[in-house]
């Protein structure tokens, strides 16, 4: 299979900041070989009934994969990993929602 596209995970971690508020704070993106897919129909209701809404999905290598939160595609599309799913456990797809506007900065 081709890896056509590259994406950016990047760790979340929540600190406190200057105030006691706490705020979450990227970590240093490391860029993989994914697979851009769309969100299934089954996924997607499964999804919205909870609450999210769940807009694409990223294929990668589980090796790859470190349990990332945050993920940066093209020039400024961030996404947040709301699910993932491995059924081979060679390859986990990232089901992922957008990621909300105010938080668009990126790292």
């Amino acid at each position: 299979m081709l890896w056509r596209d590259v994406i950016d995970l990047i760790p979340v971690t929540v600190v406190k900041n200057g105030y006691g508020e706490e705020v979450e704070q990227d970590g240093i993106p490391r860029s993989v070989f994914a697979n851009k897919k769309s969100a299934r129909q089954s996924e997607f209701w499964q999804a919205y009934a909870a609450g999210v809404k769940p807009e694409i999905v990223f294929e990668v290598m589980v090796a790859d994969y470190n349990e990332e939160t945050k993920i940066k595609y093209g020039e400024n599309k961030y996404y947040r990993v709301i699910r993932t799913y491995s059924a081979n456990g060679e390859r986990i797809e990232l089901v992922c929602s957008v990621y909300p506007m105010e938080a668009q900065d990126g790292p």
